[in-house]
């Protein structure tokens, strides 16, 4: 969400980031909607500040005059109070939709096809045998298994097993274990949120359709039916930002750095006959997420941009995995972000690089709508930058650890980074 004073003040900078980032959005209908609030808002005042006059001057003495104004101002309060909430309504509505101003070094554009390269790292494997893919070295090495995922699921359905359980959860403990040692905060918090956790984040009114809503919100301990929608989270970003909802933080306590470790649910229903066969867009996949809160300050937002796209590379780095980092375009980096790259680590069974994490800086966007301040050193009070990326997603990078470490007779090598984790070094036939 942006400051209504600036999007006033910047009118024009603002169309142009919702044309840029191929939104529909209509600013001016905004601007009015907020014109007429503030006037309705102010006449509320007046008429407020007239009734407690006229409330005085009756409390010495009945006047049946004062009595018919008064019970003619109340009408006209209460008529003025219900077009403000219908206006209010609107207002927020289209709030939330307005996006955040992109960088100036952001690439134009509506899709990831605009996605500039910035770097590249590591040598794309080459092998003198034919490759499998992750899925065919899954089954024969009996560690992964999608037609039973499928009849017990439903589509996008899979188990992990023997092995590739256990090296599902040592590259997430590696990486939950990185965190730890810079410093991070480690926290696991709850998949179920409520509406406003998704509208804090900014995935809704966006993605709603993304989104599992839950049918059965469960009941109180009075036995009443719970009314508030409850949904699953498609990530750990949503309820690490809203644990801070509501705070004002001291300057000295940033910046927050935590780490949420999360089960995420994701519909993919805007991915209609895409990355249909495998592991690469699943229904359901645990993640180790990083999120930074820091002073409002762009040059200090976009240091941690920079820290924690060195630290999801230095994950890679140590499995020694190719990859490439780009920059994505205006049109591929959602409604709330001034700047993101995303990596994309080499998979060697569809030719190309694949997504595998996403580092966003949202300045204050997010901040705003979900109130999470803090006190500077002079005492004036500001909203945080946020900042998040994701450590790593599993079983997506799996996908490339077996691809690029498969050899010729069948077996596939673990990165020896996660030996300790896995407790062998080989994934062979039994």
């Amino acid at each position: 969400m942006l400051d209504i004073k600036f999007i006033r003040e910047n009118k024009d900078l603002v169309k142009d980031a919702v044309k840029k980032k191929f939104m529909d959005v209509d600013i001016d209908r905004l601007l009015q909607l907020d014109e007429k609030r503030r006037g309705l808002i102010a006449e509320s005042e007046t008429i407020k500040a007239e009734q407690n006059k006229l409330s005085k001057e009756l409390a010495r003495g009945k006047d049946e005059k004062l009595l018919e104004k008064s019970k003619e101002m109340k009408e006209k309060f209460k008529d003025m109070d219900e077009e403000l909430k219908g206006i209010e309504q609107e207002y927020r509505d289209l709030m939330l939709r307005v996006p955040n101003i992109p960088s100036a070094d952001t690439p134009i554009g509506a899709d990831d096809s605009f996605n500039k390269e910035i770097a590249r790292w590591g040598k794309i494997s080459e092998f003198d045998f034919p490759i499998k893919d992750h899925i065919q070295l899954g089954k024969d090495l009996d560690i992964i298994d999608t037609e039973t995922g499928v009849k017990v699921s439903g589509f996008r359905g899979y188990y992990l097993k023997n092995q590739g359980a256990i090296l599902h959860w040592a590259v997430l403990w590696y990486c939950w274990q990185k965190m730890l040692s810079e410093g991070f905060t480690a926290v696991v918090g709850p998949t179920l949120v409520k509406d406003f956790v998704l509208s804090g984040s900014g995935q809704f009114p966006f993605g709603g359709e993304e989104v599992y809503q839950i049918g059965n919100s469960g009941k109180l301990a009075s036995g009443e039916e719970i009314s508030e929608p409850l949904y699953l989270a498609g990530t750990s970003e949503p309820t690490l930002l809203a644990y801070f909802s509501d705070k004002i933080l001291k300057e000295d306590e940033l910046p927050a750095k935590v780490c949420g470790f999360s089960q995420c649910f994701r519909s993919e229903a805007g991915s209609y006959g895409k990355d249909t066969r495998g592991l690469y867009r699943l229904h359901e996949f645990t993640k180790v997420e990083q999120v930074v809160f820091c002073k409002n300050d762009l040059a200090e937002s976009d240091k941690w941009l920079e820290e924690m796209r060195k630290i999801s590379e230095s994950v890679l780095q140590d499995l020694k995995l190719p990859y490439r980092v780009v920059q994505n375009a205006s049109g591929d980096m959602g409604a709330g972000k001034y700047k993101m790259y995303d990596i994309e680590t080499w998979m060697p069974s569809r030719g190309k690089y694949g997504e595998t994490h996403s580092d966003s800086n949202l300045t204050d966007w997010q901040a705003r709508r979900l109130n999470i301040k803090y006190k500077d050193a002079s005492g004036e009070i500001k909203f945080v930058h946020t900042l998040n990326n994701t450590v790593i997603a599993s079983p997506r990078i799996l996908i490339a650890i077996l691809e690029n470490y498969q050899q010729k007779d069948g077996s596939v090598l673990v990165p020896k980074a996660l030996q300790k984790y896995t407790g062998f070094k080989k994934i062979s036939k039994k």
